[in-house]
C-alpha cells in the first residue's frame, strides 16, 4: 500500500511506516492510503468472533497491504491491547436498551479514547524507527510535537515515555483542561517528554505545532545543532487514525454476536467530535464494507462542524470560541474534515479551500460535495447546560454515568434517531471531568459555584463525592485517583506565538543536549 496526500503537492508516495514517521505531507496535506480494502461481505468478519481485540486489529492493518510483516502486527497489536486495559475485551459494548448501545472507549491507561490508538501507534513508530535506522533509510531520531485539548497529550505520553530513539513535547491550552487531565501530562515521569501550558486555546496550540513543521529557521536549526526531526502524534498522522477505525469494526462484529445487529441491518453511530478525527474513522469503516448508517456528528457549543455539515459553509471569522464543559472538543479549526474533502471532492479544490480558510477563515463547498456530506452524516450541537441535564437523565433512567462529552454524543442521537439501532460513542470515564459531571448529578446550573461542602473539595474529592452519590456505578480508576497529590513536574506556561513555541522546542531540546 502507498499513500497519497489530501493537497495533491507530495509525489513521493511512501510506504505505511514512512507516513508514520513523516506525519504529515510535504506542502501540508494529510496522506490517506491510494485505495481502502474492502470487505464485500460483512460476514467474512464473522469469524472473527471468537478473536480477541488484537487479534482483530491485526487483521484489519493486514487488509491495508502495510509494509509490515502479519507477524509482527500481530506481535505489536498483542502488546498495544494487553492488560494495561481494564477490561479484557479492549473496547467493550454496553447496552442502555435495545436500540441503544455505548461503545466505552475509556478503559486503557489514561482512561480516554485516545488511548485506543496511543497504545498502538507508538509500538508501530519505534519498529518503524528501528527498521529505519537499521537500514539507513532513516538517520535521525524523532520528536514528536503534540497540540493537544486534553486527553491526546496524557495519552500520547503514556504510549510515547522512555521509548528510544523518540521524544516527545506536548502544549496544552492553560485552564482549557480538566484538573485531571492536566496532572496526568504535567506529572509524567518521561525522561524523553516535555510539556507546557499555552496560553490560548488549542486552536493556537494547534496552529503553532502544524507551522513549526514548516519554519525554515526551525528546521535549519534542528539540522544543524541536532540529530533530530519533527513528526506529530496528532489524528493529523495516519498512524493516528488508523487505529480507530479497529474498534467500530470489533463493536459491530460484537453487537452482531449478540444478535443485536441483525443481516441487513445499518447502525447509526452518535460521536462527540471536535478535530473529525474519530467521526472520520467511523466514516472510513462505512467505506470498507461495515453496516454502518448515518454518522451523526455531535458538537458542542464549538458548533463550527454542525454548522458546516448543515451549510456547507466553514466559517471561523469572528466566531466566538466557548470554553464549555466538554473541553476536549473546544476546536474551532479541526483539521481531519480535510480528509473527508478529499475522498468527496479532489485534491486541487480542496487546496484551494484550505487556502481559503487560512487566509480568510472560511471557505465554501460546492453543492454536490454538500449533498454528498449530508448522504452519510447528520450533525447537531448541544449547549453546557443540556449536556449535564443528559448526565442526570442518564443516571436516573439507567443508571449509567457518563461525563459531558458522552452527554452530547448521547443527545444528539436522540435528536436524530431514526429506524436503526443507534450506537453512541463514550469517549472518557467520568472521573476525568469531575466536577461538572457532579453538577448534572446535583442539578447545578452550568457555571454556578458548587455549594457547600463541595466548594472547598479539590477535583479528587469532589470524585469520592461523586462515588457516595452514585456508588452502583462510580467506580474511580486507581490510574486516576492515584494521581492525587502527585508532583507535577511541568508548570511552565508560555505564549501562544509561533516565535514562543518554536522557541520552547529548542530550550527543551538544548536542555537535553541533542
Amino acid at each position: 500500500m502507498k499513500f497519497i496526500d489530501t493537497r495533491g503537492l507530495d509525489s513521493s508516495r511512501p510506504s505505511f511506516s514512512e507516513v508514520l514517521l513523516r506525519g504529515i505531507a510535504d506542502g501540508g496535506g494529510l496522506y490517506l492510503p491510494e485505495t481502502l480494502p474492502y470487505f464485500s461481505d460483512f460476514k467474512q468478519l464473522d469469524a472473527l468472533r471468537s478473536s480477541n481485540y488484537a487479534e482483530r486489529g491485526a487483521y484489519i492493518y493486514n487488509a491495508f497491504n502495510i509494509d509490515i510483516e502479519a507477524n509482527d502486527t500481530l506481535r505489536m497489536m498483542q502488546k498495544a491491547y494487553g492488560n494495561q486495559f481494564d477490561d479484557h475485551r479492549i473496547a467493550p459494548v454496553v447496552s442502555l436498551d435495545a436500540n441503544t448501545h455505548m461503545l466505552e472507549l475509556w478503559h486503557g491507561p489514561t482512561s480516554a479514547f485516545k488511548d485506543m490508538a496511543l497504545q498502538c501507534m507508538p509500538r508501530f513508530f519505534s519498529f518503524s524507527i528501528k527498521r529505519g535506522l537499521a537500514s539507513g533509510s532513516l538517520s535521525r531520531d524523532l520528536l514528536i510535537l503534540v497540540a493537544t485539548s486534553g486527553d491526546t497529550g496524557s495519552a500520547a505520553l503514556a504510549g510515547f515515555a522512555h521509548r528510544s530513539h523518540t521524544n516527545l513535547i506536548v502544549f496544552y491550552p492553560d485552564g482549557g483542561v480538566s484538573d485531571v487531565q492536566r496532572t496526568q501530562m504535567t506529572s509524567s515521569l518521561g525522561t524523553n517528554v516535555g510539556v507546557y501550558g499555552v496560553k490560548g486555546n488549542f486552536d493556537d496550540c494547534q496552529r503553532a505545532v502544524k507551522e513549526a513543521f514548516f519554519n525554515e529557521d526551525l528546521q535549519a536549526w534542528l539540522r544543524e545543532h541536532t540529530n533530530l526531526q519533527l513528526s506529530s502524534a496528532n489524528s493529523i498522522n495516519w498512524g493516528r487514525l488508523m487505529p480507530q477505525i479497529i474498534y467500530y469494526f470489533s463493536a459491530i462484529i460484537d453487537l452482531r454476536a449478540a444478535g443485536k445487529l441483525t443481516d441487513g441491518q445499518l447502525l447509526d453511530i452518535a460521536v462527540p467530535t471536535g478535530n473529525f478525527g474519530n467521526i472520520m474513522a467511523a466514516w472510513l469503516a462505512k467505506q470498507m464494507g461495515a453496516p454502518i448508517g448515518r454518522l451523526i456528528c455531535a458538537s458542542n457549543e464549538n458548533k463550527v462542524l454542525a454548522d458546516f455539515i448543515n451549510t456547507g459553509i466553514y466559517d471561523i471569522r469572528d466566531r466566538e470560541f466557548h470554553m464549555t464543559a466538554s473541553p476536549a472538543m473546544d476546536i474551532l479549526v479541526s483539521s481531519n474534515l480535510e480528509r473527508l474533502l478529499y475522498y468527496l471532492a479532489d485534491a486541487p479544490r480542496v487546496r484551494e479551500w484550505m487556502k481559503q480558510l487560512r487566509e480568510n477563515g472560511i471557505f465554501e463547498i460546492d453543492a454536490k460535495t454538500l449533498a454528498l456530506i449530508q448522504r452519510d452524516f447528520a450533525a447537531d450541537y448541544t449547549g453546557n447546560q443540556a449536556s449535564l441535564d443528559v448526565i442526570q437523565d442518564c443516571w436516573k433512567h439507567y443508571h449509567y454515568l457518563i461525563e459531558p462529552h458522552t452527554a452530547i454524543a448521547l443527545h444528539t442521537a436522540e435528536k436524530h434517531r431514526g429506524d436503526n439501532p443507534m450506537m453512541v460513542v463514550s469517549t472518557a470515564h467520568w472521573a476525568k471531568f469531575g466536577p461538572n459531571v457532579l453538577r448534572g448529578l446535583l442539578n447545578i446550573p452550568y457555571g454556578e459555584d458548587l455549594l457547600a461542602p463541595y466548594n472547598k473539595m479539590t477535583g479528587f474529592e469532589l470524585l469520592r463525592a461523586i462515588r457516595r452519590l452514585a456508588p452502583e456505578a462510580a467506580h474511580v480508576p486507581n490510574r486516576l485517583s492515584s494521581l492525587e497529590g502527585a508532583f507535577e513536574r511541568y508548570q511552565k506556561v508560555i505564549p501562544a506565538s509561533d516565535k514562543d513555541i518554536n522557541a520552547q522546542i529548542k530550550d527543551w531540546i538544548e536542555s537535553r543536549a541533542y
